[in-house]
């Protein structure tokens, strides 16, 4: 019973623990689209699709008619839900507007606080509530002065929940541009340029119950008469009422090379920079920097396989030595009559020594139905 309260008040120090991190909306930087996940996420310079809107939202000059795409993973063996859905619409010529909704969930969480009462044990106290992070985005390109760049900018509402205990809400600014010159293209994408603040607010009721098993817990510990148990103590969280995310820059550079008359490649450099101090390969006080590579080999642009390494990392070992450590993405991809299926397998979450997941997209575009 002990581990059970245990389990819980984890997953409430870790949730409640996310307001108080530079860190925040982190499943804001998974990705959406396969084709992407494939590539390693090196996409800054070349996303010209609905997906844009996520990558670089410059990119979404590109659409010539309606597009749609949705997306699904799952992350830690199934347990966390990862959706996304995008529209996009020219205006004009010159000018694309787009809307996304993403949805990052750990659902049907066993909620123990009910289980004992009065010293009694009734497992019809259980209940269950999810951990649901939303983004909604809404973007805008458009084609200045040179017919070749592109700009464009995304406006997001963060809504976060944790059943009944905790929510925040949220805003923050995308922007990014994009360049082609001959066969080589140019991006740059810079994420929370306003630095995307959430504002949380706390069911005190809910909290001060975890605050009292917090402190039933510890002090049974304490009481055992097993000093050695006393390492096993939670410590108490205050969370905090606003957390803000630091802004983030991508750099992108990629050509398209020809292969007699069917086949396409393309190759693509992404710098991903942190300004604080990461375990990122490049890393100083200022900035981090972590590169990611990918390719694409298309035939008649119906056929894709795709392959890409990213989220080099220094990791320190048991012997406190550092090695350095990289993470490869494999993705196929099928488009036929406007319709394109992907799949990539890929670690989403790009973290060190978590399983990799199985993701499936698919886009629609509607030009090819007019």
């Amino acid at each position: 019973m002990k581990k059970i309260y245990i389990l819980f008040i984890i997953v409430c120090q870790v949730s409640f623990g996310q307001a108080i991190r530079n860190f925040s909306n982190e499943f804001l930087n998974i990705g959406v689209d396969a084709a992407a996940f494939g590539m390693g996420k090196a996409v800054t310079a070349t996303s010209n699709d609905v997906n844009s809107i996520y990558w670089n939202p410059a990119g979404l000059v590109g659409i010539k008619d309606y597009q749609g795409s949705l997306m699904h993973a799952e992350y830690f063996q199934g347990i966390a839900k990862y959706d996304y859905a995008g529209f996009a619409k020219p205006i004009s010529n010159e000018s694309t507007i787009a809307v996304s909704v993403i949805r990052f969930a750990v659902d049907d969480i066993l909620n123990t606080t009910q289980l004992i009462q009065d010293g009694q044990i009734n497992f019809d106290r259980i209940s269950l509530f999810s951990a649901a992070d939303w983004a909604v985005n809404v973007g805008y390109a458009k084609r200045v002065v040179a017919k070749d760049l592109n700009v464009g900018v995304n406006a997001k509402i963060v809504r976060r929940k944790i059943g009944d205990f905790a929510s925040s809400i949220g805003f923050g600014l995308d922007a990014g541009m994009q360049l082609q010159r001959g066969d080589w293209k140019f991006g740059v994408m810079l994420r929370d340029i306003t630095t995307t603040f959430n504002a949380w607010s706390f069911n005190q009721g809910e909290l001060d119950n975890i605050i009292a098993i917090y402190d039933n817990l510890n002090a049974a510990i304490l009481n055992d008469g097993n000093p050695d148990n006393d390492d096993e103590i939670i410590p108490t969280v205050v969370p905090e009422k606003l957390e803000i995310t630091k802004p983030k820059m991508q750099l992108g550079i990629a050509r398209v090379f020809t292969l007699g008359r069917d086949f396409n490649v393309l190759t693509s450099l992404d710098l991903n920079m942190r300004f604080a101090q990461t375990n990122d390969i490049i890393s100083s006080s200022f900035v981090s920097v972590s590169p990611a590579f990918g390719f694409q080999i298309d035939y008649l642009k119906m056929v894709y396989f795709r392959g890409g390494v990213t989220n080099f990392q220094n990791q320190l070992n048991f012997d406190n030595s550092k090695s350095l450590i990289v993470e490869p993405n494999f993705g196929v991809g099928f488009n036929y009559k406007g319709i394109q299926i992907d799949y990539a397998l890929a670690n989403i979450g790009g973290a060190n020594g978590t399983l990799f997941s199985n993701v499936f997209s698919i886009k629609v575009d509607f030009s090819y139905f007019r």
